[in-house]
């Protein structure tokens, strides 16, 4: 029997979450939910001047994140989220804080907002973590899709990131008791006809009836 299933990608800026949430939209018919990116008022300023717009940005993604959940809560049909709620605050706010982008009470009142606002919202039947541990390549895919915003984003920058990614499934698992299914994006590329074939009936088999 079909059944309605919400799916959430996980991964480091260029692991390919964009395309594989595209390429479900496609193959499966699942409505899609963009990561808020795209016409952000806040993101291109994030860039220039991480010390003044993080603590903003973080916001910014918090809320629109939590809008989408609360849609997808209400849809009656399978789903699929470009970037799990959960990178922002065991990721990025983490991360941002130990640069000192983010202060202590900054960080402290991310988490009060997150802990509100998330507290009802929809979790994921399947988290799908998108893995390019190879930052040079990661760099590589930035450079290619050509968001204007991201041609600043720096290696180290990427890398630290990469650092708190290598624990994130962990995470996802233990403390939030989300399934999640792991894809090499490094050694199987979804954008090839075999390689997005193969995703796709992965995602499939790890969901049985998805609609």
């Amino acid at each position: 029997m079909a059944k309605n299933y919400f799916i959430a990608m996980s991964g480091n800026i260029g692991s390919g979450k964009t395309t594989a949430a595209k390429l479900l939209n496609r193959s499966l018919g699942l409505d899609l939910y963009d990561e808020p990116v795209v016409d952000n008022r806040f993101l291109a300023k994030y860039y220039a001047d991480m010390p003044r717009w993080s603590f903003t940005l973080q916001m910014e993604f918090l809320l629109k994140r939590i809008r989408h959940l609360e849609q997808i809560g209400q849809m009656t049909r399978s789903s699929v989220q470009d970037r799990t709620l959960h990178e922002d605050p065991e990721i990025f706010a983490k991360y941002l804080h130990g640069l000192g982008f983010l202060t202590d009470d900054e960080l402290d009142l991310y988490f009060d907002y997150f802990h509100r606002l998330s507290k009802d919202v929809v979790q994921p039947d399947l988290v799908v973590h998108m893995h390019i541990g190879d930052v040079d390549m990661l760099m590589e895919r930035i450079k290619e899709r050509g968001r204007v915003e991201e041609q600043n984003i720096k290696r180290e920058f990427l890398a630290g990131l990469e650092a708190y990614y290598t624990t994130f499934v962990q995470v996802c698992e233990h403390k939030y008791g989300l399934k999640v299914l792991q894809w090499d994006a490094s050694k199987v590329d979804i954008r090839t006809p075999e390689g997005g074939e193969l995703f796709v009936s992965k995602v499939k088999e790890a969901l049985p009836g998805l609609a």
